[in-house]
C-alpha cells in the first residue's frame, strides 16, 4: 500500500478520519514538499472541519472562496475544490463498502504489500475494519 494507508513506521492505518486526513494532505502535497504541507497540517485541520468528511462535503462556494484567502494552507482553487469533491467521493465510498478502510484494503486482500525481502511477515488475511 502506498503511505496513505501507513504511519508511524509504516503499521496499517485503519481509522477512516485518519485515511481522509491524508488524502487531502497527499492532495495538497501536489507539487510541493512534504515539509510544506507538515507545517500547514494544524490549519488544515482547523479549516477542513477537524477532517470531518461530511462537513467539508457540504462546503459551498462561498466557504471555498474563503478558503482561498487563508494564509495558513495552500491557496490553490483547484486543491480545494478536490478536496471537496473528495469528500464527497470518500463518503459515497463509505456507504458502498461499510468504510473507506474496507474499501481500500479490498484491493490487496486485507494484507500489506511489503517491498522487501521475505522477513517470515505473513498475513492472515483481511484487515480489521
Amino acid at each position: 500500500m502506498s503511505n496513505t494507508t501507513t504511519r508511524n513506521g509504516g503499521a496499517p492505518v485503519h481509522d477512516d478520519r485518519l485515511l481522509f486526513e491524508m488524502l487531502i494532505l497527499e492532495g495538497a502535497q501536489a507539487g510541493l514538499s512534504w515539509s510544506t504541507i507538515l507545517h500547514k497540517r494544524a490549519n488544515y485541520q482547523r479549516v477542513f472541519a477537524q477532517f470531518d468528511p461530511k462537513k467539508v462535503a457540504r462546503f459551498d462556494a462561498a466557504r471555498k472562496a474563503k478558503l482561498l484567502l487563508d494564509p495558513g494552507i495552500v491557496r490553490n482553487r483547484l486543491k480545494i475544490d478536490s478536496t471537496v469533491t473528495n469528500a464527497q467521493a470518500f463518503l459515497e465510498v463509505q456507504r458502498e463498502f461499510g468504510s473507506f478502510d474496507r474499501y481500500l484494503w479490498s484491493f490487496v486482500n486485507g494484507c500489506p504489500v511489503i517491498n522487501a525481502p521475505d522477513r517470515g511477515q505473513r498475513c492472515s488475511g483481511p484487515a480489521p475494519s
